[in-house]
């Protein structure tokens, strides 16, 4: 069993809890909406506070840096086991190892489950293969996060600046999945995993068309289904399998009514 510390939901931590399916690993969750982690202790135990424990004076009273400002409680061990102090935050069973960052903590679970889901790969050079895969897709959804956090404030370098990211990492998606029918081999690997829920997530500005067009402009996603007509075919049918529907709900549905009213 893994546990995750993390707000929540979070398409992040959906690719730990869609691997643990696959592979046979119990993946727990704790946490809440984003404004309400300031009422939690950050802990292996995490748990919301009661109000008379939310004291500034108290040892683990921290202030918040990066995604949260204002007063939080962490534990030393917290922080011990999480140096950045952020989330999502995993944690070995017995609370000792903490795992953080969304694809080591997927890799985790991979690493855990049963070798016949294969999703880490048959062996070293397949798995470093996935490795790269999910490294391109960290540099993407780290550009895709401070777009969308800032999307009402964006400004043209901001935007041609995600617009670049985008080309670049679905023309790399793309060129692979002309090879076949996965990312990084003949079966499903957290690569693809990955992708799903990072790209998923990207599609969230949509839910900004008219914010963006005030500004003069486009989705940068708009034309994306006819020019990269794979990797939106991919995000949608593995969205669909019963391992990642069960944990994305109907997170890309309005995505789905969108694309079929055109």
């Amino acid at each position: 069993m893994l546990r995750i510390f993390s707000y929540l939901p979070n398409p992040r931590v959906w690719k730990s809890l869609i691997a643990g399916r696959l592979s046979g690993v119990e993946v727990e969750t704790r946490g809440a909406k984003p404004n309400e982690l300031s009422q939690w202790l950050w802990d292996f135990d995490a748990r919301r506070l009661a109000a008379s424990e939310q004291d500034a004076g108290s040892a683990n009273a921290r202030t918040g840096r990066r995604g949260f400002a204002g007063l939080l409680f962490k534990t030393d061990a917290f922080l011990a086991a999480h140096p950045f102090g952020t989330v999502p935050a995993a944690y070995s069973p017995d609370g000792r190892i903490g795992i953080f960052e969304s694809n080591s903590i997927l890799r985790a679970v991979a690493r855990a489950g049963n070798d016949s889901a294969q999703l880490y790969g048959t062996n070293d050079y397949e798995a470093s293969r996935i490795d790269s895969f999910l490294d391109a897709g960290l540099v993407f959804a780290r550009e895709a996060q401070v777009y969308l956090l800032g999307v009402a404030d964006v400004t043209e370098e901001g935007y041609d600046r995600m617009a670049a990211a985008y080309e670049f990492y679905l023309a790399g998606v793309e060129a692979a999945l002309a090879e076949g029918d996965y990312l990084a081999g003949d079966t499903l690997s957290i690569a693809d995993i990955s992708f799903v829920c990072d790209f998923a997530q990207f599609l969230r500005e949509g839910h900004y068309e008219e914010q963006l067009s005030a500004k003069g402009f486009a989705l940068i996603s708009e034309n994306g289904a006819s020019k990269y007509q794979r990797s939106f075919d991919h995000m949608l049918e593995l969205s669909e399998r019963p391992e990642f529907a069960e944990v994305m709900g109907t997170y890309v549905n309005w995505y789905r009514r969108k694309a079929e009213a055109k």
